[in-house]
């Protein structure tokens, strides 16, 4: 289980609050209007923000005072960030100090026999699933996705939504979706929260 148990964050005076529980193979949504905190919240758990107050525990271990690399947490943003000089292969291994099958996680995201493809010759969307190849390739438990699908076309986006509940399902993973997209939301959460008056709150 993941829970986010009374953390809390300050900035500029305002306090943002956050309170979620997740089981293994769920997946969470979080909506709600720009600047309301939602990033911030992904930022607390993958240890690039400090909370002034509360406790993040994965499976039992508070992780929220631990080192960022000790998390077991992988994060996919809108920007792909991808080495276009580079191929897929080489993008897809960059920072692994294990020797990993490319084609079988290549095969995972349906991009099967792509892996000496130029990284600049990609398609919006094949560039995402590369990103999520990378960041599948962690290892990690929880899977962080900030807004990463808002630039692609509905036929792609829906493609990578279903990859994404898929995968979680297979790799037990616990994610955490944000997105402006109620749609979008519904159609692949477990459980879906909104930020209202700087703090996370669970739809019924």
């Amino acid at each position: 289980m993941l829970e986010i148990k009374d953390l809390e964050y300050i900035y500029e005076n305002i306090i943002y609050r956050y309170d979620l529980t997740l089981q293994k193979s769920q997946i969470a949504a979080v909506m709600g209007s720009s600047g309301s905190g939602k990033s911030t919240l992904l930022d607390l758990i993958a240890g690039f923000l400090q909370p002034s107050k509360g406790k993040i525990i994965l499976e039992g271990r508070d992780i929220s005072r631990v080192g960022i690399e000790k998390r077991e947490i992988a994060i996919l943003f809108q920007n792909e960030n991808l080495f276009e000089h580079l191929s897929v292969s080489e993008n897809i291994k960059i920072g692994l100090k294990k020797s990993v099958d490319i084609q079988n996680i290549l095969k995972e995201v349906g991009l099967e026999g792509f892996d000496k493809k130029s990284a600049q010759m990609l398609s919006g969307g094949e560039a995402q699933r590369v990103a999520l190849a990378r960041t599948l390739l962690r290892g990690s438990k929880i899977l962080l996705l900030d807004e990463p699908f808002s630039a692609l076309d509905e036929k792609n986006r829906h493609k990578m939504l279903n990859l994404i509940k898929r995968l979680t399902k297979e790799k037990d993973l616990y994610t955490i979706f944000i997105t402006h997209n109620k749609e979008d939301a519904l159609k692949i959460a477990d459980k879906l929260y909104y930020m209202k008056d700087n703090r996370l709150m669970l739809q019924p």
